[in-house]
Formats: C-alpha cells, structure tokens, sequence
C-alpha cells in the first residue's frame, strides 16, 4: 500500500508519492454535470463523503421529503406489525393521501407503505398522533433525531412536510437523515418497492428512478408550489452506494441520473484490508532489526475517484522496545482526502522482531538509546518533517 504518511511521532517513513484530493472547483474538470437545483448535493453514503454540492447547506423548503425522517423516527418508536386504529381527525388531510378512512385498523407498516409510496399526508398524521400521541410532540422527537446525526440545519414543525414557519432542511442534512434511514432494513425495503397491497389499495411509488434508473434503491419524492420539486435518491453500483438530493428542481430525474452516471464513472471503491502493511517503519531499540513494519489492523473501505489519492495520518509511539510481536497492537492510522478524515482503523506490528540478547551494545548502540530516551522524556525533539 503506497501513501504518504503524516508523522505524528517520529517514524522513519518510506515516502511514495504526494497525495492530494481535487478541490472543489477541480470537481468540474473532471465532469460533474450542471444542474437545474437550486441546491444538491451528492454523498457516498457510509462515510457521508460530498461528491457533489451546490448550495448544498443553504436552508430550503422540502416538502415530503420530510418523510424520510417520519418514517425513521416511527419505525425507531413503534413495531411494525402493531395496530394503529384510524381516528377522525387523522382523515381528510391537505395534500396528498392514502385515504384513510375513520376505524380503519392497519399496521404501522401499512402506513409507512402509504406514507412513502404515495406520499399521504394522512398517513404522516396518524403515524405522528399513534407513536408520540401528537403531530407537535412527534415533531419534537423529528428534531431530537436530526440533532442526534449532525443536522443542525435542519427544522421540522410537522412530519408531513406541509409548508409551515420553522420548517426546512438543507440538502446536506437531508443526505444526512436518508444514510442514516437506509440502515434500517424495514425502510430500506419500503422505499424500495414499487407497489405495496395496503388494505385493498393498490398504491404505486411515486418515484420514477426504480423503474427508470439501474440500481436505483428509493427514496421520496416531494413538491409544494412555494418548495418546487425536491428529490431524495439512494442508488448502489459495483459497492459503491451513493445518495442525491435535490432541492426546488424543475429537472429533478434527469438530474439525478446525470450525477449518478458522473459519480458512477468517476469513482471506484479502494479497499484496505487487514494486516496489509504500510510503509511506515518503527524503530526498536534492543532488537535484532533496526526498525519494525507496521501493518493495517482493520479492514477499511472507502471511494476514490480517477487519479484522486489519499494521505494517512499515523498516530504511533516514537520506538519500541524489543521483543516485538506480529499483530500486537502499535498505534493508529487516519485515512485522509482533501483534509477530511474519512475513515480511521487500528496499526499492528507487521512482524516479529526478536530481542537482540548475543551481542553486547556497542558505542552507537547506547548512543541510539540515550537519543530515544532523551526524546521520550522531552530533553529535546527532532524535527518532524511531512
């Protein structure tokens, strides 16, 4: 494995070649295609890396696309094969429907079906007033939950997505909320379903990507005359699993298609698997090699795109003391793109070095010693280089 390694202590590195990730606006030459969006944003969905962004953290109006996180938030609260009794109240809501009716009995999972699929407002309402005992109360735990991801430019006053003060996201954050969501298997298969047998309705997912877009996983579909089109997607293609967001587009498929085929095209999945050695050695002292190998402890797993590298930060001890074990714990390593930790996983000694125990020190030997001592214990420090 080739990278060049950031010393946080005083490793005797073997350099291989600068690693640098493209900046922002290097992002174009490499064909990522415009957009009609007010704002979006592209992540790669298990490190929520932003391959794409355009006024991806400005606040928007979202309409349904709030029901991403009203059906995490319900699924979280409640099971999906209880009862939910349909009340009065819960009926006849603006906007799109499911139509419920009054003393209907279906699942949450009914409802979820009707909440995503079809985007009813009823079934946002019932799911609300049934798990948290109201829309205001439910909305309350909707911002406890984004709060909890990291979304903090996010609002929520409804679990609708209806327009109301104090209600809007940012495409970054609704990224965000949808990775987080697609963990949970019963979301993810909802979402992925193009038609769902609910109480004798025969409902049809308003999201045109499953039938139009290979790979396409989900998610919701969303418009308010004051929102525009807004657009959430989840699509996978050789393990590369990606989500787009797009707020107030008036081109929102051809949109997401776009970046998906870019995306696609420009990027691949690198892997690092466990006890691949790095090119970091470690000194020891007292053994019957100079320095010791260190070797990943972890697998770890993350996109590059074309002629994009990455940088590593190793976190170690400045030397080690012989006998070395193979596989004993040595320290950390960060992985790095454009300044951005995006995954970090243990260092282990890449192989045994035996204590040094035939021969007696000699003068350079003990000089070594007194150095590591002295620099252990702050007498003086050599210069770290990068």
């Amino acid at each position: 494995m080739s990278l060049l390694l950031k010393r946080a202590a005083s490793l005797f590195i073997i350099p291989a070649m600068l690693l640098c990730a493209p900046t922002e606006g290097a992002r174009a030459e490499m064909g990522a295609p415009e957009l009609s969006a007010s704002s979006a944003v592209l992540t790669e969905a298990e490190s929520g890396r932003v391959l794409y962004g355009k006024d991806a953290s400005e606040p928007m109006k979202i309409a349904s696309t709030t029901k991403i996180l009203t059906a995490l938030v319900a699924l979280e609260l409640c099971d999906p094969d209880e009862t939910v009794t349909v009340k009065r109240e819960w009926t006849g809501i603006e906007g799109s429907s499911m139509y419920l009716k009054p003393d209907e009995k279906l699942t949450v999972r009914d409802l979820l079906y009707g909440l995503m699929l079809v985007s009813g407002n009823d079934a946002a309402v019932a799911l609300a007033c049934h798990a948290a005992g109201g829309v205001s109360e439910f909305a309350g735990l909707m911002n406890e939950r984004a709060a909890g991801i990291g979304c903090g430019g996010s609002s929520f006053a409804n679990p609708s997505g209806l327009d109301e003060e104090g209600h809007f996201s940012t495409a970054r954050d609704l990224a965000a909320i949808t990775a987080e969501a697609m963990k949970n298997d019963a979301f993810a298969e909802i979402v992925s379903a193009k038609y769902a047998d609910v109480a004798g309705r025969e409902l049809k997912n308003h999201n045109r990507l499953l039938w139009d877009y290979p790979g396409t996983l989900g998610v919701k579909t969303g418009y308010t005359i004051s929102a525009g089109r807004s657009l959430v997607s989840c699509a996978e293609r050789g393990g590369v699993r990606l989500i787009c967001v797009t707020l107030d587009d008036r081109d929102d498929w051809a949109d997401h298609a776009a970046l998906y085929d870019w995306a696609f095209d420009t990027y691949a999945r690198f892997t690092i698997k466990r006890g691949e050695q790095i090119d970091a050695l470690l000194p020891v002292i007292s053994g019957v090699k100079a320095f010791v190998r260190l070797a990943a402890g972890a697998d770890a797993s993350f996109i590059l795109g074309r002629g994009e590298k990455y940088a590593a930060t190793v976190n170690a001890p400045k030397f080690v003391y012989a006998a070395v074990a193979r596989g004993g714990h040595a320290g950390e390593m960060l992985i790095e793109i454009g300044g951005e930790t995006i995954a970090r996983l243990p260092l282990l000694y890449g192989e045994t070095v035996r204590i040094r125990e035939t021969e007696k020190r000699g003068f350079w030997e003990k000089l070594k010693l007194v150095w590591f001592a002295a620099n252990r214990y702050g007498f003086f420090r050599p210069p770290v280089y990068y």
